[in-house]
Order: structure tokens, then C-alpha cells, then sequence
């Protein structure tokens, strides 16, 4: 006699884990399947060199939903946060340095030194990306409406959304230019200096296959305003014992509510019969039978690897199949015996120079020639460096003396003009360090490890498509109602009882565990 659950989720990320808590909150039968041995996907923590802990994959945390950590009450299963101060850091080449952050003073006689016109103006400028973001925050929390829809509630989700949108006023017209304009416009209206241009920037190209001269990548600018960190609008900090402790911290509130949670248990496929999700079959045969079933993996691995195209309509998979899987970034994780000496902000002693992201780019026409070469297949010739040091704030993930950085590098396509990753993976590695060598002498000579994670090896380890970090593109056509495809944002899918609760849905990829736990509320709504 096969197991029977309310719900089975696939996948033991933080989403599905949101989900499988709120679902066995809400009294259901509950089951976590995880192919891997430890938990959080993306979100995890791992012993990768003896005595550290590594947040493999990612490494910082704001997004993360505060309500979430209320309702499953995550600081009593260990969840902790520690703040960053300052949040940036860009040293040049000609030897000066620009600091952001919380640190209001701080910030204005960093940009002054570069522009006072541009110190003056950061303020107006990050106020108004908060009042964009105001706007736009809180439809992460929201099922997204179907535009196509004449039901009731989905034409009061698209008035109360218009009401909103015409709460911006004056601002309306600007709202319109950030999502959709290419940063650099954004940025050339609003500022003169390249450094301060350059470091904002390189967060709006994170993660994409884009450039800041690419439409839609000021979407991303106004991240870095959202979120909070121990009620402090817009800090970003770093979990205490890293990412994984956050995905233990959930997967510890769901088994305090009832559910269970199988790691080493690999889905094979997703039964349906009569067009109806009835569970799953496990790689080793076990056959598990549901009510429901969610998954948290991408749209390509659940549809045409687990559902099976021959239980879906050939429009519905044409549309899935055009979702962008681009990936364009490595990461290096790093043991290092000390801390890089940089030589705009000399010092191997910790200091605000390592606390925050250390952006490595001088100016945004080595972002776009870094581009050009992806465009053609080539990894980077002068990639950009994105790194952090959470071993100086957080003591626990390194051992005593020791430090841990995390790079994440743009640009890395997944398909290569000539070899493959293993020709060329260790060359990437080595450019980059000499890439920070020249703004840190002391790197490289500084490294006892290092573990290089190219966009195939993160499809192999968690089982992104093409390795992209938020299981597809967080390009505008591929958001809110596009999200995976118009019809179907409302975290259902054609095949009855099968929903997605992951980075797949609305609202896409970062750690904020909202589609998971949005999944949730429209699966217990289905239910009664």
C-alpha cells in the first residue's frame, strides 16, 4: 500500500520548504522530498573546506519576507541575522575608494570626493527608488491577476493594483522609466560620477545575461532599497552560520508543525491520472500518492522531465519551452588565510573595507566589453567581481584566524564557442584572482582553497536549467502575471492539483521565500 499525503512538495529549497510549513500549519499531511543530502538548494550552508562554513551558492540576505519569520517563528529554531555596515565597497585604480551605506554622513563625503553634486543628489535618488519600491513590494506578497481573466477577483486584484500604481502621481511616469529603461539611463539622469554610476551598476546586472545598457535592468536598482534586516529598511546582512542556517531554521518550524522531510529521496516522475496530480514515483520505484502535489524545481524540469509532455497541451508547452534559462554567472567560494590588503584602504585587519560587497570594476565599459564576450561565447576576459567576507562579521563560518570569501562573477555563459567548462574553468578562476590581485596584492598568496562552481555545475548540484539562480530570467516579459506564463501565475497548472511553489513563480528568484509561501495560501484556498 503506497503512502498517502495531503501534499507532497519537491524540491527541499527554502521556498518549498516555506511551503511545506505554512501547509502543516494549516493541519495538512505534509512530505519534503529533497534529492540532495542536505537541505536548502540554493540556500545552504556546507562544509566545502574542513572547519568553514560555506554558503554555496547564495550568500547575503535582506528579501527574505519579514511576515514569514513571524508566522513560522524562525528565531526560536536559530534563525539570526547580522547586519552589514557599510553595504558596499569599490576600491579603483587609481588608488581612491567609494563606501555606501546606512551611514548617511558616511555615504555623502564617500560620493563627495568623487562629485558633491552627486552626494547631494544620492538621497533624492535613493528616496525615490523607496517610494517606487513601495509600490512594488507589496505585490510580492500577492497572487499575481490574470489580465485575461473576467473573474471577479481578478479584476479587483487589477484595480487595486491601478490604484496603487496611481498612488505614485507625479512619480508614475519615473516608475514606468525604472522598470523598463536600461540602468545607465537611469543612472546618466541622475548622476556625473563614473565610480558612483559604476558601483550601482554592477548590482543591476547580477545574476542576468544583460548589461546595464540592456531595457529592463533599472528593474534591479531599486533591490537594494527593498527588504530589511532586524526591522532596518534596506540593510542587507548575512545569516549567522550561513544561508543553510535560514533552510534549517524553516525546515524546523514545518517538522514543529507536522511535516516530514526525506532528503536522498530523488522524484522520478509526478503520477497523473485523468489529468489530475496523484503523487510521485521515487528514482528507487517507491510510488508516493498525494492529494497534491507542488513543486519548487523549475518549469523545464517539471513539466518535461517529471509531468511528461504527453499530459500537457502542446500551447501551454510551447510557452513553457521559451522560458530563458541565460545564466551568466560563476561562483567562487575561498578559504583565505587572511584578509586582502587592499590598496586603496590598506589594512589586513577587519575593517568597514571587507564588511560589506566589494564590487571589482572600475568603470561600465569594462561591464560591456565583460558582456561582449558572453554575447559570443566567451567567458569573460575582464569579468566583474562581486565578493564578500561574511567570516568578519559572522565569526562562526570560518575557523579562528581564517577567513571565507564569496565571489560571484559575471559574465559566464553556459554554452562555450570553443571547449567546454572543464578546459577553461580553472583559467576563469585564475584571471579573476589576478583581477583582484590588483587591487589586493596579498590575494592570491592569501588562498589555502578555493571551489569553482561554473553555470553547469550549478545545474548538475541543484538542479537549476542552464544554472541560472532564479529558474529563469527576471526579465520583465518573464515577471508578475508572465510569470511562469500568462494564466497561469496563480501558482496552479493545467495538470489538477499540481502547483509550483518555487523561484519559477511569481515573484521570482532571490531569497524571500514569498512564492513558496504564496503557493501555500492559494493551495489551502483550493482546499476548502
Amino acid at each position: 500500500m503506497a503512502s498517502e499525503y495531503d501534499v507532497i512538495v519537491i524540491g527541499g529549497g527554502h521556498n518549498g520548504l516555506v511551503s511545506a510549513a505554512y501547509l502543516a500549519k494549516a493541519g495538512r499531511k505534509v512530505l519534503v522530498l529533497e534529492r540532495r543530502p542536505v537541505l536548502g538548494g540554493a540556500c545552504v550552508t556546507e562544509e566545502t573546506f574542513p572547519g568553514y562554513k560555506v554558503s554555496t551558492f547564495s550568500y547575503v540576505n535582506s528579501l527574505f519576507r519579514p511576515d514569514i519569520i513571524k508566522d513560522l517563528k524562525l528565531h526560536d529554531h536559530g534563525f539570526e541575522m547580522l547586519e552589514r555596515s557599510p553595504s558596499s565597497f569599490t576600491p579603483f585604480a587609481d588608488g581612491r575608494s567609494l563606501v555606501l551605506g546606512p551611514d548617511a554622513q558616511m555615504t555623502h563625503d564617500s560620493i563627495a570626493q568623487f562629485s558633491p553634486k552627486d552626494a547631494d543628489a544620492y538621497p533624492k535618488y535613493e528616496a525615490m527608488l523607496e517610494r517606487i519600491a513601495a509600490f512594488i513590494e507589496p505585490t510580492i506578497d500577492e497572487e499575481p491577476p490574470n489580465p485575461r481573466s473576467n473573474k471577479l477577483s481578478d479584476l479587483w486584484r487589477m484595480f487595486q493594483l491601478g490604484k496603487r500604481f496611481r498612488g505614485l502621481g507625479s512619480e508614475m511616469e519615473e516608475a514606468i522609466r525604472v522598470l523598463t529603461a536600461p540602468a545607465n539611463h537611469i543612472l546618466d539622469e541622475w548622476f556625473e560620477s563614473e565610480q558612483l554610476k559604476t558601483t550601482l551598476a554592477t548590482d543591476a546586472i547580477i545574476g542576468a545575461m544583460a548589461s546595464p545598457a540592456t531595457p529592463g535592468t533599472g528593474y534591479v536598482l531599486f533591490h537594494h532599497v527593498m527588504g530589511e534586516t532586524n526591522g532596518k529598511k534596506g540593510v542587507w546582512g548575512y545569516v549567522r552560520g550561513g544561508m543553510g542556517a535560514l533552510s534549517n531554521a524553516i525546515a524546523g518550524a514545518a517538522q514543529s508543525f507536522g511535516a516530514e522531510i526525506k532528503t536522498e529521496a530523488t522524484v522520478q516522475k509526478i503520477l497523473v491520472e485523468n489529468g489530475a496530480a496523484s503523487g510521485v514515483v521515487l528514482a528507487d520505484g517507491t510510488p508516493l500518492k498525494a492529494k497534491t502535489v507542488a513543486s519548487n524545481l523549475d518549469c523545464n524540469l517539471t513539466f518535461n522531465h517529471l509531468v511528461g509532455q504527453a499530459h500537457l497541451d502542446s500551447d501551454f508547452l510551447r510557452r513553457i519551452n521559451r522560458i530563458r534559462y541565460d545564466s551568466a554567472s560563476v561562483k567562487i567560494n575561498v578559504a583565505l588565510s587572511e584578509l586582502p590588503d587592499f590598496k586603496a584602504v590598506p589594512g589586513k585587519a577587519p575593517g568597514p573595507q571587507h564588511r560589506g560587497t566589494i564590487h571589482i570594476c572600475d568603470d561600465r565599459q569594462t561591464i560591456e566589453r565583460a558582456f561582449d564576450d558572453a554575447k559570443y561565447g566567451r567567458p569573460s576576459q575582464t569579468p566583474v567581481l562581486e565578493c564578500s567576507i561574511p567570516s568578519v562579521v559572522d565569526n562562526t563560518v570560518a575557523p579562528e584566524g581564517k577567513h571565507l570569501m564569496n565571489m560571484f562573477i559575471q559574465y559566464a555563459p553556459y554554452d562555450l564557442a570553443e571547449g567546454s567548462w572543464d578546459d577553461h574553468r580553472e583559467a576563469f578562476a585564475d584571471r579573476c584572482f589576478e583581477i583582484m590581485d590588483a587591487y589586493a596584492p596579498n590575494f592570491s598568496g592569501a588562498v589555502l582553497d578555493r571551489q569553482i562552481l561554473v553555470p553547469p555545475d550549478i545545474e548538475k548540484m541543484i538542479g537549476m536549467t542552464g544554472g541560472h539562480i532564479s529558474q529563469g530570467e527576471m526579465t520583465l516579459y518573464q515577471l508578475a502575471p508572465m510569470r511562469p506564463v500568462m494564466g497561469w501565475s496563480n501558482y496552479r497548472t493545467p495538470i489538477k492539483n499540481l502547483y509550483l511553489c518555487g523561484a519559477a513563480a511569481h515573484p521570482g528568484g532571490g531569497v524571500m521565500g514569498a512564492s513558496g509561501r504564496n503557493a501555500a495560501q492559494r493551495m489551502i484556498k483550493d482546499g476548502r
